[in-house]
């Protein structure tokens, strides 16, 4: 479904075929979506590097399309604090991985069959391991793509929300008759 674009948008554009009366409320509706106040960084995003790096980057982004207001703060905080668990989740992820590399190459150092069953055991728990880490990154993925469809969907509801045609006037005669 296609949404309605900004005003900056149709403005740049300049194919618009809206009237300028149109355009002039669709500004205005969506001057009134926001709150004048600078997206702000939490405390806790500052303090961890990935997080502050992706923050900052979505608020490059944000700002170049004028949308850099606090109002977005709640998603973006969150999303930029789960981009960065991500990466330290794949981090552990390759840690484990490579954990259970090792173990394989050694798999000849364990002869006795006590050995075996303790390296087969180890490996197992090393695999779980591995899958549980993956688990928790799909899970956070997943909550980051709800942010991202949901920051989306409310700055396109909100575009959607605004009337493509201005109200129309009232006669002088509807006027009288109210």
């Amino acid at each position: 479904m296609p949404t309605a674009k900004p005003y900056l948008v149709l403005v740049n554009e300049n194919k618009s075929h809206r009237t300028k009366e149109e355009l002039c409320q669709r500004k205005q509706a969506e001057e009134q979506l926001y709150t004048g106040k600078m997206l702000k960084e939490r405390t806790e995003i500052k303090q961890n590097e990935a997080a502050h790096s992706e923050f900052l980057r979505i608020k490059k982004l944000l700002k170049s399309i004028g949308k850099d207001d606090d109002i977005f703060s709640g998603p973006i905080n969150r999303y930029a604090l789960l981009m960065a668990e991500c990466k330290d989740f794949e981090l552990k992820r390759e840690a484990a991985a490579k954990r259970i590399d090792e173990l394989i190459e050694h798999q000849d150092d364990f002869t006795n069959a006590d050995a075996m069953v303790e390296y087969f055991k180890t490996l197992a728990a090393m695999e779980k391991h591995l899958i549980d880490i993956d688990k928790q990154v799909q899970g956070k993925r997943k909550m980051m793509f709800d942010i991202e469809k949901e920051s989306l969907m409310t700055v396109a509801a909100a575009m959607r929300s605004i009337p493509k045609k201005p109200e129309k006037k009232k006669s002088r005669l509807e006027e009288a008759l109210e």
